[in-house]
């Protein structure tokens, strides 16, 4: 497993190492509208919009970001944790457990928090009748664009390439230049 980490570190298209953050206990759980996308009125493109507890948690969120910066990775766990007790929905802190559980070779876990948060973004675009373009180079769409190419990678790991590519196809379809270069997971799946 740990060789199969390491392979997947050194690969041109391994799942992005993102920032990390905490939280605050006094939300209601989930927050109270849900993840959602806006159309920007700039440019022909969409954005994801977390809820309005993931949204007052950023200050913790940056702190998150800060521990993982300096290897502090059971702190920032726990603050996850913690700002998930608060806001369920909070999809970069999905997002950077996902990359810890990774961190720590445990692909199931990593799935269940990339899963979670790309669940979070892609019923949102539903819900609001869309798959884009969500591109990646908007700052509200990159923790959901990296835990889906997170999801990816674990799927692919645990033997489920058709799920996999279903992940590929609606990434693809939100921001098609996929500078995350996620259609190069399919090519370079683990054999069977």
């Amino acid at each position: 497993m740990a060789a199969k980490r390491r392979n997947h570190k050194q690969s041109k298209a391994k799942p992005p190492r993102a920032a990390v953050g905490k939280g605050r206990s006094d939300e209601m759980p989930g927050g109270a509208s849900g993840m959602s996308v806006r159309k920007r009125i700039d440019q022909d493109a969409w954005e994801l919009v977390p809820p309005r507890c993931a949204r007052e948690r950023a200050e913790d969120l940056e702190e998150v970001r800060a521990m993982v910066e300096a290897g502090e990775l059971e702190v920032a766990r726990d603050e996850c944790r913690w700002l998930l007790e608060g806001c369920s929905d909070c999809l970069e802190a999905h997002r950077i457990l996902g990359e810890i559980a990774l961190d720590d070779q445990d692909v199931p876990l990593a799935r269940g928090h990339f899963g979670y948060a790309y669940r979070l973004g892609a019923r949102a675009l539903e819900r609001a009748g869309t798959t884009g373009p969500l591109p990646y180079r908007l700052a509200a769409n990159q923790s959901f664009l990296e835990a889906a190419k997170g999801l990816v990678w674990c799927l692919l790991q645990l033997g489920k390439p058709e799920m996999a590519a279903e992940v590929v196809s609606l990434v693809v379809a939100c921001d098609p230049s996929d500078p995350l270069n996620v259609r190069e997971l399919l090519a370079e799946r683990p054999a069977e």
